[in-house]
């Protein structure tokens, strides 16, 4: 309304001025004076000032998030939780509790990319978040990994965010900092933080995970005793171990070729690949909450000897997270408010 009445002056005078006899205005004044009509409108609505919203937390607790994509992968942790109210938003329940000594919120966040990305934002509008944990399966890109390991990366990036590109007989028609497979070429993200100046993004494609989660699990990670058979007593031919550090990467697509795994290690030197780690990274990023991600390899991404093995190691991959997960938490001190 500020806006509206500073403007009334200035149209009252345009609508006196084009209805008075005599006063012919040819084209080109008619034009410009509609320029800067729009011009000054657009100047007095940006001096007034935006208003913040407020999201409604239904509770006030401070709580960890934590967050898998579907139901295998969060089935121990709700277990071992002492659940004491469960909300339901956007078609998503979320069960409030105690977890390992630590106040929790436990989600699915669907499969993929934007599921995971509104869960995120979702909780973080409706709870009181100190950190967000993600626990789950992921498909296995470094060599030097065996499905069942756990690894808990430093950074995660949105390795399909992609140009695909224009095929010439010269070449592609795009670039990128990671070069290409065929005609995809990973490119960067643009992001806000919240407490910056709004709506001034800045370009990036590695999203860190939080130096002190990490810290914690490289503590945890020694503790743990992780399963090398499954319930059907499928057993690996190694004993599987936890990585602390190096890197992760995300997208919508589930990878299950053996050429692509290849160059996604070659180019990103990742140690995992899945569907939604990145995307709530983002979201943590954005938000300036904490993020850490346990990823379980269940799979090798197309890259073992025969048919996929996730139909074959899923759950124990899962459970696997799970316990470095619950080490993790035993150990996690909380952050200073």
């Amino acid at each position: 309304m500020g806006s509206r009445n500073r403007l009334k002056p200035i149209i009252d005078l345009l609508v006196i001025a084009r209805a008075r006899k005599g006063v012919k205005m040819n084209g080109i004044r008619s034009q410009m004076l509609w320029i800067c009509f729009t011009m000054i409108s657009m100047i007095l609505v940006s001096c007034t000032p935006a208003q913040k919203l407020e999201s409604t937390k239904i509770d006030q607790s401070p709580r960890l998030v934590i967050m898998s994509a579907f139901e295998p992968e969060l089935i121990q942790l709700r277990l071992q939780t002492k659940i004491t109210n469960t909300y339901v938003i956007n078609g998503r329940t979320y069960h409030v509790g105690e977890l390992a000594g630590n106040d929790v919120v436990l989600v699915l966040s669907g499969i993929s990319m934007v599921n995971a990305a509104m869960t995120a934002q979702s909780v973080l509008d409706h709870f009181d978040v100190s950190g967000v944990v993600f626990s789950g399966i992921a498909g296995g890109v470094n060599p030097n990994l065996a499905i069942g390991d756990v690894v808990v990366p430093a950074q995660w990036g949105e390795y399909q965010e992609q140009t695909f590109a224009r095929e010439t007989t010269s070449g592609w028609q795009a670039s990128s900092d990671f070069g290409n497979y065929g005609m995809m070429f990973p490119q960067s993200i643009s992001l806000t933080q919240n407490d910056r100046k709004p709506d001034s993004e800045e370009q990036l494609f590695w999203l860190p995970v939080s130096q002190d989660m990490l810290d914690v699990a490289k503590d945890a990670a020694d503790e743990v005793g992780l399963s090398d058979c499954t319930q059907t007593n499928v057993c690996l031919e190694h004993d599987p171990k936890v990585v602390v550090g190096g890197k992760g990467v995300s997208g919508p697509t589930f990878v299950d070729n053996a050429s692509y795994r290849e160059w996604v290690w070659q180019t990103f030197q990742a140690d995992a690949l899945d569907m939604e780690s990145a995307a709530v990274a983002h979201v943590a990023y954005v938000n300036n909450v904490p993020f850490i991600a346990f990823r379980s390899l269940s799979d090798l991404a197309g890259g073992g000897p025969g048919e996929n093995e996730i139909s074959t190691f899923f759950q124990l991959a899962a459970d696997n997270s799970a316990k470095v997960v619950i080490a993790f938490l035993e150990k996690f001190p909380g952050f200073d408010e």
